[in-house]
């Protein structure tokens, strides 16, 4: 028989949680619409432009290579966690050991499985709306039609926005799915919500290895595209004679897409989960705002974000825009509010549903107050990295200006400007938590990361519109489409690089709310019944050497893939070099002279007015750097990837719960001020070298002004990993570790002092420490500080 106050929770949450099953089978009809949309759009060969598709094919070819080799040794991983959580369950838990393991690891495995999918399937549609975005801004010629940015923007648009709701579908309909099938077969809503933990364990380590996997690959292309391509060879970003530009391109799709999907997917459940969690902790206490209304509070954060995908779609069709393609010279204030308007409608209507919701479940209005509060400290920190990263402000204008003076002036005013740019999101931050725990205590903390998160549907479809525009433009370039088309393109990738930029600020904001929720619920799991507060109090010297070592994880997270980077373009740099020289076409012409033709025809007819002849024409062998960006990233993938999962094992078995908690502490305070840095410092360097190419600068006949925006590329360059490797990245970190932390909590309350069974923490220890050795090794190299190009030198 089943106990009887599990029972009645069970039947008032089933109650409410139809409307998330609801909402994402909503999701997916909504997707189905946008698909036909999407099929209904014009493709290269429609508009008399084979090339355009023939390059677009190239790139997703190579996306869905890198991807399968990607999950091919994820799959390995996933399921050798997994039996490694069903020993641990299996072995330690007190009651029902067998059913508590199965279901930790299956819902461990089912969260990774939908994480990854969620990434498959935004890469597969955005390398399909790549090329439709480039024929919508090319029009059809031979009709007389022109290409208007509208129309590049709709289609774009609509491809970022199957990305946003194929997240929010996937997350809100696995989430619903693990939580209904867990009460169902567990006793108890506190072992329910440890083994939900496990759905979003599974879901944050697919997220971090795709952030970090994929971030390594586009910057690693990048990097030796722009170096070698831009400022050696002097030819534009996406010349397609640069054998670099394909995996760069393929780098966006990777990386920007399929690697942001599995993170703000990891996002929205990890949200999810820990108002869940807390809900049920904090209604057993008396006096607290959910007091005795646990059921309503598990209810309301999946009502939420099932509200929330209705008004998504709403929002969706009050995106457009009557702006024309000026390329760099468009107002980016006025084409942000093309995509601004949608968001804005979203939330207005969000926060109706938020209030009818509240009063519908009975809950206290403070809640609702929380709820407005996360959704408002969204809406503003991406305002305030907009400030810092737009070329219409003056951080990033003056970037521009200290590349008069060098490459190296211009590197000491961007990490300036990041560094200041901490300030006033912290600020936000800082104001949202002290206000919603006041309001609503943890709960409060935790639902308003679930308000903030809700609308994702839209705030994801604006960010995953810019690699899509991005590769449009690439297109473009690449196939000889002209100015008039590229002028188009350009407007639509400033666009895009602002929305990556401000959805980099919504994303940390969310990543923060939702750590530290995380960690509340962690420590309500580990702390027994009238636990001495003072045992957690950041003066011990376990806590506060926690915290030492917490706030040290992310440092050393970022310096592995910045370095992982460095290496893995300088193989591209190598390659592109080389091509340039050696790399022919059957009349004997090289890759280097065939540039150097292109420069002087264009300095004589202008620029995209002159094609070479077939015997002077040499297509690069893109083919070589995107196996080498593939084989880079996977590899330097395994580090930084691993070592964020056992960190948290070693010092929570090795050490005790009290360690863990300063650990935790210290890894979202340091990650978090080092990603607003590492993001805005990366999007203010892009965007100075956006303003100059604005400007006129690069073509500029004044020597000073064409040093001046070379500055600024090597500006951008350091940049690169900053913004898009390592910075995203340590939001996952941190949501990671804490949902590592949660899972394994109840393993942890049996410390009553630290070190008590310090022998366990050994097998974690153990690993770590062989793992080091291992790529360490002379024939493995991806610990070394080894040239690994040192063979050439």
């Amino acid at each position: 028989l089943r106990d009887p106050a599990m029972v009645q929770f069970m039947d008032t949450t089933h109650a409410t949680t139809w409307p998330a099953f609801a909402a994402a089978g909503l999701s997916f009809a909504f997707i189905m619409y946008l698909y036909t949309r999407i099929f209904s759009f014009k493709t290269g060969k429609d508009i008399g432009e084979p090339r355009v598709d023939f390059l677009s094919q190239q790139i997703k070819s190579g996306s869905i290579k890198f991807l399968q080799t990607e999950y091919y040794y994820l799959t390995i991983f996933v399921l050798s966690l997994a039996a490694i959580l069903f020993a641990l369950f299996y072995t330690t838990s007190e009651s029902v050991p067998l059913k508590t393991a199965t279901c930790v690891s299956t819902s461990f495995v089912f969260g990774a499985a939908l994480s990854a999918s969620a990434g498959w399937w935004g890469m597969m549609v955005a390398t399909d709306g790549n090329a439709k975005t480039t024929a919508a801004c090319a029009g059809n010629k031979s009709l007389g039609q022109k290409g208007t940015l509208n129309d590049g923007l709709t289609v774009a648009f609509t491809t970022g926005a199957v990305m946003g709701f194929a997240v929010v579908g996937l997350g809100l309909l696995g989430c619903s799915l693990c939580y209904t099938v867990l009460t169902t077969q567990l006793d108890g809503a506190a072992q329910v919500m440890q083994c939900l933990a496990g759905f979003g364990f599974g879901a944050s380590s697919i997220a971090l290895f795709a952030r970090v996997a994929g971030g390594i690959y586009t910057k690693a292309a990048d990097v030796g595209a722009d170096l070698v391509g831009k400022v050696e060879a002097g030819i534009d970003e996406d010349d397609p004679h640069n054998p670099a530009v394909i995996a760069d391109n393929v780098g966006d799709n990777v990386g920007d897409v399929a690697g942001m999907g599995a993170d703000l997917f990891e996002s929205y459940v990890g949200s999810i989960i820990a108002a869940c969690t807390l809900s049920i902790s904090q209604g057993a206490v008396p006096g607290n705002v959910m007091s005795g209304n646990s059921a309503a509070g598990v209810a309301l954060a999946f009502l939420l974000p099932a509200g929330g995908i209705a008004c998504s779609i709403i929002g969706y069709f009050f995106v457009n825009t009557d702006q024309e393609g000026k390329g760099w010279n468009v107002q980016l204030g006025a084409l942000m509010w093309a995509l601004e308007k949608g968001m804005y409608v979203a939330g207005a209507l969000f926060v109706g549903f938020a209030y009818g919701a509240v009063q519908y479940l009975g809950l206290d209005s403070a809640v609702f107050y929380c709820v407005v509060i996360g959704l408002a400290a969204g809406i503003v920190i991406g305002k305030f990295t907009e400030y810092f990263t737009s070329f219409d402000f003056g951080p990033v204008i003056s970037i521009k200006d200290r590349g008069m003076t060098g490459p190296a002036t211009v590197v000491i005013q961007g990490l300036g400007v990041g560094m200041i740019s901490c300030v006033p999101p912290t600020i936000v931050l800082a104001a949202a938590i002290v206000s919603t725990s006041a309001l609503g205590g943890n709960y409060g903390v935790a639902i308003s990361a679930v308000g903030m998160l809700s609308t994702l549907g839209i705030t994801l479809a604006t960010d995953a519109y810019g690699p899509v525009a991005d590769n449009a433009g690439g297109i473009a370039e690449m196939a000889y489409l002209g100015k008039d088309v590229r002028a188009i393109t350009d407007s639509l990738d400033a666009l895009g690089n602002t929305t990556a930029a401000t959805g980099k600020g919504f994303a940390i904001g969310s990543a923060v709310l939702t750590a530290l929720s995380l960690l509340a619920a962690f420590k309500e799991q580990v702390a027994s019944a009238g636990t001495d507060p003072a045992m957690y109090d950041v003066g011990n010297s376990i806590v506060l050497s926690g915290v030492l070592c917490g706030a040290m994880l992310p440092y050393l997270f970022a310096a592995l893939t910045m370095i992982s980077v460095g290496k893995a373009a300088a193989e591209i740099i190598q390659e592109v070099r080389q091509q340039f020289q050696t790399h022919t076409n059957e009349k004997g012409f090289t890759l280097g002279d065939c540039i150097r033709l292109y420069t002087e025809m264009y300095e004589r007819h202008g620029e995209g007015n002159w094609k070479a002849p077939a015997e002077k024409e040499v297509v690069p062998d893109s083919d070589r750097c995107v196996a080498i960006s593939t084989r880079s990233s996977v590899q330097e993938m395994i580090a930084p990837g691993t070592y964020a999962v056992l960190a948290p094992l070693i010092g929570g078995f090795l050490v005790g719960p009290r360690f863990l908690m300063g650990m935790l502490a210290g890894a979202i305070a340091s990650g978090c001020m080092l990603a607003i840095m590492m993001a805005n410092a990366g999007g203010a360097w892009d965007n100075s070298k956006k303003l100059c190419e604005k400007l006129g600068l690069k073509k500029s006949k004044n020597p000073k002004e064409r040093e001046q925006q070379k500055a600024t590329v090597v500006g951008d360059t350091v940049g690169d990993p900053f913004k898009d490797t390592s910075g995203p990245a340590l939001n996952i970190l941190i949501k990671l570790m804490s949902m590592v932390s949660l899972t394994v909590a109840p393993l942890l309350k049996n410390y009553h002092t630290d070190f008590q069974y310090w022998y366990i923490g050994l097998a974690p220890l153990g690993v770590f420490v062989v793992l080091t050795l291992i790529l360490a090794m002379p024939s493995v190299k991806i610990l070394t500080w080894e040239d690994p190009l040192t063979a050439l030198l």
